[in-house]
């Protein structure tokens, strides 16, 4: 959420913000609203100094036997007319607030200006694209052939774009979760936290997936939400609360499942395990100094990077346009593994610097030792990485002719396995 005084001592280069993202938000009425509330205030506080000077001159000629009652009167009306301008001043900043909450992040100067994700600039590459001496197939019809895969099944318990994991596809799955999460924890130095799956409303609100995105929910009957990303939970972690300046960054890393409507997707990916309705993930998010964020960003990106590359997968770093961001974000780079069945790069991992505006929404503040004053945080988190995209980018990067899968040699000590042969 974006500060109103900030909006309104830059009003130009925010309406520059929103025209490079493409936004149709319109900051007349906000602007006006805000002007009615000032002047709301000042006419408020003048009448309670005017109130305060008739009390004071009653109080002094209570005894004096001077006919007061027309000061009286006077000041019950002052009175009547501060609560009147009391009611209007809610109902003003509640539609401001219920506007500002629709406004998006604005992108720091770094971010490329562009319409959409043509517009993206690729910022590095690592490994090299596998060489087959064969036709490769994409991941659902090796994970089929093999039986390790199962949408059909998927389909008749629950419904379209799930998947059933057999055998060592479900040994695969929890392989990647706990390599990711052992890296993360020992050698980046994360903390590990086991959240809810189900979150309340102002838990998303805070996280700007509310009011925005509820479409994209899943919720339950009761203002409960299943999680879209871990990010939601482990961000709300400190949700009106102080951290100390000595302590940032926070760094944290959580699994959880995610479940997402993907309204809109119309089609898009709906094969295979891109875009389920439920999905696993490894979630980095940390908590940091606003002086020093943006080299947390570079940070957080290159700890995702490693997994990858502890794979062997190939993948490149992108970063997202003005166009192309996502609401909360100020900037993000996306990673995008090697799909070599289609010949494609698949976004892995989207790491993101949210900057204070997901802190305001959150009240999450640090204080130094010898300040006053607490200031906000600034917030950032990404896929460490997406598990299911990982699982498709192993199966089609590791294939053999044969259908068989090799297993990467950082995956064997979890699965004990070497090669993934069809289950008879």
């Amino acid at each position: 959420m974006l500060d109103i005084k900030t909006i309104r001592q830059n009003i130009d280069l925010v309406k520059r913000a929103l025209e490079n993202r493409g936004s149709s938000v319109e900051l007349g009425f906000l602007l006006d609203q805000d002007a009615k509330r000032r002047s709301l205030i000042q006419e408020a506080d003048e009448l309670k100094s005017k109130r305060n000077q008739f009390s004071n001159r009653i109080a002094k000629e209570k005894s004096s036997g001077v006919d007061l009652e027309a000061e009286k009167n006077e000041m019950r009306s002052m009175s009547d007319r501060i609560k009147s301008i009391d009611v209007e001043i809610r109902e003003v900043e509640e539609a401001m607030n219920g506007f500002i909450m629709e406004i998006p992040n604005i992108p720091h100067e770094s971010v490329p200006v562009g319409r959409d994700s043509g517009d993206n600039q690729i910022v590095r590459s690592w490994g090299e694209k596998p060489e087959f001496s064969f036709t490769p197939k994409d991941h659902w019809d090796i994970g089929e052939g093999l039986g390790i895969l199962d949408f059909k099944r998927a389909a008749k318990v629950t419904g379209a774009r799930f998947v059933i994991n057999w055998g060592a596809g479900a040994l695969m799955e929890r392989a990647i979760v706990n390599l990711m999460l052992d890296v993360h924890t020992r050698e980046h130095g994360c903390r590990e936290v086991l959240t809810p799956f189900m979150v309340n409303r102002e838990s998303m609100t805070a996280t700007g997936q509310l009011p925005k995105f509820e479409e994209e929910l899943f919720a339950t009957n009761n203002d409960y939400f299943l999680v879209p990303t871990a990010e939601v939970p482990v961000t709300n972690l400190y949700r009106s609360e102080t951290l100390n300046e000595e302590d940032l960054p926070v760094k944290l890393v959580s699994y959880t499942p995610c479940f997402r409507r993907e309204a809109g997707s119309y089609g898009k990916d709906t094969r295979g395990l891109i875009r389920l309705h439920q999905f696993n993930k490894v979630e980095l998010v940390r908590f940091a100094h606003p002086s020093r964020s943006y080299t947390d960003l570079e940070e957080l990106t290159g700890e995702a990077e490693d997994i990858l590359k502890k794979l062997g997968l190939h993948y490149r770093v992108v970063c997202l346009c003005t166009g192309d961001l996502g609401f909360s974000s100020a900037k993000t780079y996306d990673l995008e593994v090697w799909m070599p069945a289609q010949g494609v790069y698949r976004e892995i991992s989207s790491c993101s610097n949210f900057e204070d505006f997901q802190a305001r929404r959150g009240q999450i503040r640090y204080k130094a030792k010898q300040a006053k004053k607490t200031e906000l945080c600034h917030t950032l988190n990404g896929s460490g990485l997406a598990v299911g995209r990982t699982l498709a980018a192993v199966l089609e990067n590791y294939q053999k002719e044969d259908g068989t899968v090799m297993v990467p040699e950082v995956l064997k000590p979890y699965m004990k396995l070497d090669l993934i042969t069809p289950i008879s």
